[in-house]
């Protein structure tokens, strides 16, 4: 039960959506602000490299640069930088009208460049996002008397995320009666799908009764279908005043029958109360797992 489950949804990383654009250029915007920090950074670290490569390259064959070192390469490069990034020592200078006109184009490329990059790290920085702990496990269990699916969530920020909502999805593999595998999703209702004010944890429950899609469903009947728990949640974050959300899926073997949760809400002396998070991912069995 070590394996962490899969977030951001239910595709798996050998899954394609095959005839779409799948190249970076063909959405280059939401891939630089989708993509991680250190790889943002390391794009544009290349993308100056490569543009002052190019320029330097220009300065280097026309040798208009006074008081740059003759075939110096790396005294181009560096007059490129100090060009692009509008810096100007007062060292170098170009003297012929081909590297005059090599620097109006660089330094307008550089205003362009700052101002494109100065979007995308803000647009990046300021996009909202929501800190909510998903249990590494659901689990199914009597509750209340009823057998129901369990999902525990926990919101890690010390706010509240106002008016949440929760939906969870059971998907699976079936096959039509004309023969066609097709993947289904069924709604599974929870009996308290919002909350005013989401601060610490939350236990969504589904009971599944008569007529529900797990009813009767054990681990066994539901091996060969692909069978999924998808969990999404949308709210409002108290700080920013930004709609935030969260997703988790959950595949088959971190469904755990026959259990329930670990109590993780301690009570203080003077009435707070906070989130255990050592015991956050904890299951207790009630019976033996099907």
């Amino acid at each position: 039960m070590a394996k962490r489950p899969k977030q951001f949804g239910s595709l798996k990383g050998d899954d394609r959506i095959h005839g779409a654009p799948v190249g970076i250029f063909e959405d280059l915007y939401h891939f630089l602000v989708t993509t991680s920090w250190p790889a943002l950074i390391g794009i544009i670290a290349a993308a100056f490299t490569l543009a002052n490569l190019l320029f330097a390259t220009g300065y280097y064959f026309d040798q208009g640069i006074e008081n740059a070192h003759s075939g110096s390469f790396s005294d181009m490069f560096f007059f490129s930088v100090q060009t692009m990034a509008t810096i100007g020592y007062g060292k170098m200078e170009p003297f012929t009208l081909f590297s005059n006109i090599l620097v109006s184009i660089e330094a307008l490329t550089g205003l362009l460049a700052l101002a494109l990059m100065t979007g995308l790290v803000f647009s990046k920085f300021s996009r909202p996002t929501a800190r909510v702990r998903f249990t590494r496990y659901v689990v199914v269990g009597p509750r209340d008397g009823v057998n129901s699916l369990a999902i525990r969530m926990a919101n890690q920020r010390a706010n509240r995320i106002v008016e949440a909502e929760i939906h969870v999805v059971f998907a699976r593999q079936e096959v039509t009666a004309e023969g066609d595998s097709i993947r289904r999703l069924y709604d599974l209702p929870v009996t308290r799908s919002r909350s005013a004010m989401f601060a610490l944890s939350w236990t969504a429950v589904h009971r599944i009764l008569e007529g529900t899609p797990l009813f009767g469903q054990t681990r066994e009947s539901l091996a060969n279908c692909a069978a999924e728990i998808i969990v999404s949640i949308i709210g409002l974050d108290e700080t920013f005043s930004q709609t935030i959300h969260a997703r988790h899926t959950y595949e088959l073997d971190e469904i755990v029958w026959g259990a329930r949760f670990a109590d993780v809400l301690v009570l203080h002396p003077d009435g707070s109360r906070s989130v255990d998070y050592t015991r956050f991912d904890d299951v207790e069995m009630l019976t033996p797992a099907k």
